[in-house]
Formats: structure tokens, sequence, C-alpha cells
């Protein structure tokens, strides 16, 4: 059996810190690498998506635009069967008109020439680059199930950075090199663990304010923030950001968003006229773009005005009576709970969004900071690892747990309940390998901890 070096109260802290450290880290690498590279792509979403669509956006004059009611009629004949979701205004005279319909609970992109009625493009929604990657990044093309999952990675990266700025920090080490810049010239294993030590003081404030802010998406923490607002009387109205890659279940005509859902009901005939009414409402309220009209839902209802605006805090919704084009009711930002101002302005900044190119540079670094953190990580691990082992660090006596340790583990798990259920899951698994999976054991190089008990 293994030794077991015995080392002063601070050296053992040392050791289990690292311990710790050391396999959140192999549960969350290939994870954080992963949300770093498919969130760098997202930040820039804005610009790509406008340079994927260049050729709907500056289309030839030629004559004068049919009216919205023909736009959309155009855009339901090439999808038979298919109902109005949305109507997205144009931003410009120039612009193809973006119109999203349902058919079968999917939908579809239409492109419809403004003036000719000529359709450009169909797409479906969830097909789209960007919505491929949204997914991608938040559920790996795995429903409810991926969101878990990164979810769950997430909240051990949080375990990993925390563990990580307790053992970077500096013990008697004199000058800052190696502390904030790394050593170049002082050989491979130096230069690794400096670069691994100083990529992530650099990063880590900003890396989890990345993590805080995208947890309202995932499908365990929106759900349960969620409840927790139901039981204590905080939740106003519907949420205009989705859980799980979905929207909450709510009224399609109350905030969600293009291609964050489909209809769950089929909508009533639209009667002619309402939608140019609505749209002239939408036009002299001057709607952060890109504005997004709904149908009404029932007969009678209103129409649903709401911004899109990648810049939470700029959003507003309406609903206008489609009769009369009278302004039924108008909802501010400023007016949301706020709850969902402050989380408005997490996604946005999440989003790189909410000061504009400045964002996006910060959260780029950001991420390639992650990859850089996680690649170094791996490759001092497979420099170091023994043959046949996994290359944990060398175990030794545990130390006790104090209250207030415990106590923040216990706050850190109700904050974020995958990460204290899963540390009970991991801390079962342990004791379970230790009786009847000795092999396991050691190549996990948890046989000397057992040592110790």
């Amino acid at each position: 059996m293994e030794a077991v070096t015995a080392l002063p109260k601070a050296g053992r802290w040392y050791n289990a810190v690292w311990r710790w450290h050391f396999y959140a880290g192999m549960l969350c690498i290939p994870f954080v690498i992963w949300l770093a590279c498919t969130g760098a792509i997202y930040l820039w979403r804005p610009q790509l998506e406008a340079w994927l669509d260049r050729p709907y956006d500056h289309l030839a004059p030629s004559g004068p635009a049919a009216s919205p009611d023909a736009q959309v009629a155009a855009a339901l004949a090439v999808v038979p069967g298919s109902t109005l979701h949305k109507y997205v205004l144009p931003d410009a005279p120039d612009q193809a008109v973006r119109i999203l319909v349902t058919r079968h609970g999917e939908d579809m992109r239409v492109y419809v020439h403004p003036r000719t009625l000529a359709i450009l493009k169909v797409a479906v929604e969830e097909k789209r680059p960007f919505r491929m990657i949204f997914h991608l990044h938040g559920e790996l093309l795995a429903g409810a199930v991926g969101s878990y999952l990164v979810e769950t990675a997430t909240c051990w990266t949080v375990v990993m950075l925390l563990t990580g700025l307790y053992l970077w920090w500096p013990r008697g080490r004199r000058g800052l090199a190696g502390v904030l810049y790394p050593r170049l010239r002082s050989g491979r294993r130096l230069f690794w663990r400096d670069i691994h030590a100083t990529a992530g003081i650099w990063v880590s404030v900003f890396a989890l304010a990345l993590i805080l802010t995208g947890l309202p998406w995932a499908k365990g923490w929106g759900s349960y923030l969620t409840e927790i607002r139901q039981v204590t009387g905080t939740a106003r109205g519907p949420v205009d950001w989705t859980i799980g890659g979905k929207p909450p279940k709510q009224d399609t005509m109350s905030g969600d968003h293009a291609g964050h859902g489909s209809m769950v009901m089929a909508a009533p005939a639209i009667r002619p006229g309402e939608l140019a009414r609505v749209v002239a409402a939408a036009r002299m309220f001057e709607v952060a773009p890109p504005v997004l009209i709904s149908p009404p839902t029932r007969p009678g209802a209103p129409w649903a005005i709401s911004s899109d605006a990648a810049d939470r805090p700029l959003r507003s919704d309406l609903k206008v009576d489609g009769a009369s084009g009278r302004i039924v009711s108008r909802v501010a930002f400023a007016q949301r709970h706020w709850i969902d101002r402050a989380i408005g302005y997490g996604v946005a900044g999440h989003e790189g969004a909410l000061f504009g190119i400045a964002n996006q540079i910060i959260g780029t670094a950001t991420a390639l900071l992650l990859v850089v953190l996680a690649g170094s990580g791996a490759i001092m691990w497979w420099r170091r690892r023994p043959s046949g082992l996994l290359g944990a660090p060398v175990p030794s006596a545990r130390p006790r747990f104090g209250i207030g340790l415990l106590g923040a583990i216990g706050a850190l798990g109700l904050y974020l309940p995958l990460f204290g259920a899963s540390l009970i899951g991991v801390l079962l698994l342990e004791r379970l390998l230790f009786r009847f999976m000795p092999a396991t054991r050691r190549w996990l190089g948890l046989e000397a901890s057992r040592a110790m008990r």
C-alpha cells in the first residue's frame, strides 16, 4: 500500500485542495474547452448573422412595398398548412421581410421580398447556424439531458476556479514572476505550471461572471429559480430567456422570442388591415430592433410587439388592439421585477451585448484564456501522469473540516443544486469504490486516502 507522507496542517489543506482541483479539472476540461469555443463564436452572432444574411439586406428597389398582409400571405403559401408565428419588422426599406410560420410545431423562417413578394429563402428556424450553436453551447444537442450535463460541469468549474485561486495564492514567494506573468525560460515544467497559474488568475473573475450569468438558461438552475420565485411571490410575468433551450410555459404572445419556441395553439384568422395597424404602432413607439410582432392567440385578444434586442435593457413589450391600433399595455425594461432586470443585464453581458464591441472582445479574451487554462492543465497532467494510473496528486492525511468550510460548501450546494447533488453522489461513489472496486480506487489515486481513515 502507498505510504502517506506526514504533512503539517497547512500542507494537508494544500494537498486536499489540490486533489479536489485535480478531480474537478478532469471532469470539466472537455466541457470548458467546448463551451469556450462555442461561446466565443456566439458572442459575434450579430456580425456573423449580418454577414450570412447580407444577400437579403440590400435588395434592389422595384416599386412600392406590398402590404404586410400580402407579405404574410406569400410566406404562408410557400409553407402549406402553416400559421403565422412572428412577423419581424424590417429595419430598412431594402431589407427582406423575415416571417416565421409554424407547421406541425416546427418554425420556418421565410424571407420575402417586400415589394415583389418573391420568396428568397425558406429555412427551418432551429437549424439556422446560430440556433445550432446555441443548442451546441447549452445542451450539446442532447436536449434536457445535455443541459443538465453542461450545468453540472459548470458547477464543478466553479470548484475548479475557487480551488485554483487557493493553490495560486503566493506563499512566501518574492516577485510577480510565476504569479502574474509566466517564467518563460525556466524549463518546460515551470513553463506550463506558470501558464496554467497565470492564465487562471487573469481569467477567474471573468469566468465566474460568465458562469453565473449563464445559469438562468440551464434546465436545472433556471427551473429552480422559477420555483423559488413562485414560492416567494417574486415572479412578475413571463421571463424573456429560455430555460433548457425552451421558453417557460407561457402564452405565445407574452414574450417568447423568435426561434425560441413554437406556438402551442392554433391562432385565429388574421383580419385584413390589423397587421398594418400594429406595424404602424411599433414604428411610432420606436421599439428597439429586431421587433417581433405576434398575432393574437384567441379571438379578440391583442397583438404583441416585442423587442428582441440582444442588449436586454433596451427591450420593451407592447400589446396592441388590432382593430383600432390602440396601445393596450406597455412594459419597459425598467418596469420589470428587479430580479428580471438583474438577470437581463447579466444575460446581455454574457452574450456580449451589454456595452458594445468591448463586451465582445472581453468575452472572447475570457474564452481564449479558459482554453489556455484547460489546455495547459491537460498538458501538465499528461506529462506527469504515472503509467497505468489516472495521476491524481499523492494523498495525505485529511484535514478536519471546520464549521465555516462546511457552511460554505452547504451554501454553494444550495445556490448550485446540481453541485450539491453531484457532490453527494461523488462521496457515495467513493465509499462504494473503497469497498467493492479496489482496482478502480487504486487507478483513481484514492488508496492512500483510505489508509488514513
